[in-house]
């Protein structure tokens, strides 16, 4: 089944809850099948890996080796935990889609819903 997200890659968003609740960053992937998205700088969690040689290294010298220790990285958060911001109003706002005549034909363009905004996202 493939499903479609109202949040794209590049897009600012605030978390709704969790323990980053009420932080922004930018989503640097969606994940559309597991309803998931990366936001940067949010959701760390910390993984502990072995060092590890690299495959295909340069054959000349000794093998080059991938450090260990603890890493931080972002985490998946459920795509209903985060809110997506308006670039023009500057506040977390739920998103509609519209249908925009263009020359080549329509296109589907997403717009905030706040009643005093109504703005396309997409520009």
């Amino acid at each position: 089944m493939a499903t479609k997200l109202r949040v794209r890659k590049g897009d600012l968003v605030q978390v709704l809850s969790g323990k980053d609740r009420g932080k922004q960053g930018h989503v640097i992937d969606a994940r559309p099948r597991e309803r998931r998205v990366i936001v940067e700088n949010l959701n760390i969690v910390k993984r502990h890996s072995r060092p590890k040689p690299i495959k295909d290294s340069s054959r000349m010298g000794g093998q080059q080796v991938t450090p260990g220790g603890v890493i931080e990285k972002p985490a998946p958060i459920p795509i209903s935990n985060v809110m997506l911001v308006c670039p023009t109003c500057n506040r977390p706002t739920r998103v509609g889609m519209t249908v925009k005549e263009i020359k080549g034909g329509k296109v589907h363009v997403r717009v905030c819903k706040r009643a005093d905004c109504l703005q396309e996202i997409d520009k």
